[in-house]
């Protein structure tokens, strides 16, 4: 059973977030709060811990997990070319919840990226997620911590025992803003697409881009 900590949302205690980077940083799984679900954190460059992530949400390999940034700097290690509409629509929602699919280099983490060889990566705004990853100096999965199929918590007690056995430390931050996770816009073509529409409707991303986007209208 994972181990629990309270952690203040605003202001989180430097103590237990090393705790949890240095568990991060061994192999281990942490639960963390994201902006509006609880996530499931492992090190994005350890593809064994990568691996226990799609292993304990039952996710399927082809479904490639996002990536979770705490600055720009990570983000240009992971993708490509982070051009100029990508940075127009870092300015406008980063960090928050839009994901940007995008073409990864080569070095990049394999467990990570899909087999069109693009990566989803994102600056994420929470306090104690954004403290979380500087303190392990590395990005972490994105994933909402719920098997595959099942609802996304917003809150630690909506946990299922899955989740709890299987990974190392959980930090609670309270009930978070709920809804639907990151909106997932691929602009690793020519085209953008938007895979998922979540938390920055399809409407915002227009009026960013100046222009109509691609892509099926999907629940999050």
């Amino acid at each position: 059973m994972a181990e629990t900590l309270f952690i203040n949302p605003a202001s989180p205690d430097e103590k237990d977030i090393n705790r949890a980077a240095g568990i991060i940083a061994s192999g281990g799984m942490a639960v963390i709060p994201t902006t509006g679900l609880y996530g499931l954190a492992a090190d994005a460059y350890n593809p064994a811990a990568v691996e226990r992530v799609f292993a304990l949400k039952g996710r399927e390999r082809e479904k490639s997990l996002l990536v979770l940034a705490q600055n720009m700097e990570q983000v240009i290690a992971l993708v490509d070319d982070f051009g100029p509409m990508a940075q127009k629509l870092a300015d406008a929602f980063w960090p928050g919840r839009l994901t940007l699919v995008l073409k990864a280099k080569k070095n990049a983490p394999a467990t990570l990226v899909s087999a069109n060889g693009s990566i989803g990566v994102r600056l994420t705004a929470h306090p104690v997620a954004r403290a979380l990853i500087k303190a392990l100096g590395r990005p972490v999965t994105g994933t909402s911590a719920n098997p595959s199929g099942l609802p996304a918590p917003w809150d630690v007690a909506q946990l299922a025992q899955g989740i709890k056995q299987g990974a190392e430390i959980i930090l609670d931050a309270g009930a978070l803003a709920g809804g639907p996770g990151s909106s997932v816009l691929d602009i690793s073509g020519p085209i953008p697409r938007l895979l998922r529409e979540g938390a920055v409707s399809r409407r915002a991303i227009s009026q960013v881009l100046g222009a109509e986007i691609a892509g099926e209208q999907t629940k999050a």
